[in-house]
């Protein structure tokens, strides 16, 4: 990779994960605006299908998101009758959000989906290339992670 000042866009890791990430999103939200929702509710959808019952917190640090923005989408979400929010019975200050019957039954529809936005997106490549950049993909996400909390713990220092 090069390290010149002028690192084209095709060579930036940052540039091509978004990229891929963006036509992902493009992909799947055509698909999810023919049923009313957006690829915001999906990414919360897929947390709570693993997660049902989990704090909004917990969503948040699920989709990589700040709180306000979880706050806002659950909100919409709620608002079309896909998930209820309860107070935490532990502790009051915590919010839990579940599936209502109507979110839960969107599995069934939208996973076929997710799947063959994943589908298309794999053509042509062979399965051990996918396998690697899968495995590249997350040693990457983990290590700015950590870049993050370290950043984070220097400045409140």
């Amino acid at each position: 990779m090069s390290r010149s000042a002028d690192l084209p866009p095709e060579e930036s890791l940052g540039f091509q994960v978004r990229r891929c990430h963006r036509a992902f999103d493009r992909a799947l939200n055509a698909h999810l605006s023919r049923r009313g929702l957006t690829s915001g509710f999906w990414y919360f959808l897929r947390a709570l299908w693993q997660e049902n019952g989990a704090t909004q917190k917990r969503l948040a640090e699920l989709n990589n998101v700040t709180e306000p923005t979880t706050v806002t989408t659950l909100g919409a979400m709620d608002r079309l009758g896909l998930v209820r929010r309860e107070r935490n019975a532990g502790d009051r200050r915590k919010l839990n959000v579940f599936l209502t019957p109507p979110g839960q039954a969107l599995k069934a529809e939208l996973m076929p989906l997710a799947y063959r936005v994943n589908d298309i997106a794999a053509r042509g490549i062979p399965a051990e290339d996918l396998a690697t950049c899968l495995s590249v993909l997350k040693r990457m996400s983990e290590n700015l992670s950590m870049e993050t909390q370290a950043a984070a713990r220097s400045t409140t220092l």
